[in-house]
């Protein structure tokens, strides 16, 4: 009897060990798997750290800020020059603002920081180059009413996009010097974007105007005689 009981105290202290065993197994795999678990999710959080950093330096552009005589490009006016930098204060609220020349209307805007997104800055020389291949380029002719093409023209004209303003003066440029062969207001029409694109010229060139005048009618066949003044 003695003899069983002690087999049976032996058997028991085994399946106690087995099973102490066993948990500490299934304690350290969860530990494991656990510390694998946050291992993953910290690499993850870090991930979004990144690319949320990453999408806040894009974001974080600053507006672009313009000096005192540099040429601007406001859309219903064209190009101008800032003389001024100045500021106000309005309702207790300091308010910083350009003060722009316009010379071919001889007209002063003033223009806050804060909405400098009505300008540009004026167009590279490549643009340029690419308006005198738009001027070269044939007409495109449309068959539809005049009024509706004339406010085409127009909201193109005041877009500030010279890639525009320049498809209007090809479109209604008549390359010759019978006034019959134009109405009065395709006439009117021409002659705006015409001396909106030729001040950019002016500016981006920096030539004197009768030399821009010839580049520009040159590239749209123009006779030689014909003038904007007739």
């Amino acid at each position: 009897m003695k003899k069983k009981k002690k087999k049976n105290k032996i058997k028991i202290k085994k399946i106690i060990k087995k099973s102490i065993g066993k948990i500490k197994k299934n304690i350290k795999l969860k530990i494991s798997n656990n510390k694998e678990e946050i291992q993953k999710r910290k690499s993850s959080y870090s991930a979004e750290e990144k690319i949320e950093i990453k999408k806040i330096k894009k974001q974080a552009t600053e507006k672009r800020r313009y000096n005192i005589k540099d040429f601007v490009v406001y859309p219903k006016h064209g190009v101008g020059k800032i003389i001024a930098v100045e500021k106000a204060t309005i309702g207790q609220i300091d308010i910083q603002f350009y003060k722009i020349f316009i010379e071919k209307e001889k007209l002063t805007l003033t223009v806050p920081i804060n909405q400098q997104i009505n300008l540009r800055p004026i167009s590279t020389i490549n643009q340029i180059n690419k308006c005198v291949s738009i001027l070269k380029s044939k007409p495109k002719i449309k068959r539809t009413m005049w009024s509706r093409r004339a406010q085409e023209y127009d909201q193109k004209i005041n877009s500030g996009k010279i890639y525009e303003l320049a498809e209007v003066v090809k479109d209604l440029n008549k390359n010759t010097d019978i006034i019959a062969d134009q109405s009065y207001s395709e006439r009117q029409l021409f002659e705006k974007a015409y001396e909106r694109l030729k001040s950019e010229f002016e500016a981006v060139m920096k030539t004197n105007p009768d030399e821009v005048q010839r580049k520009m009618d040159k590239a749209l066949g123009r006779n030689k005689n014909l003038s904007l003044e007739q």
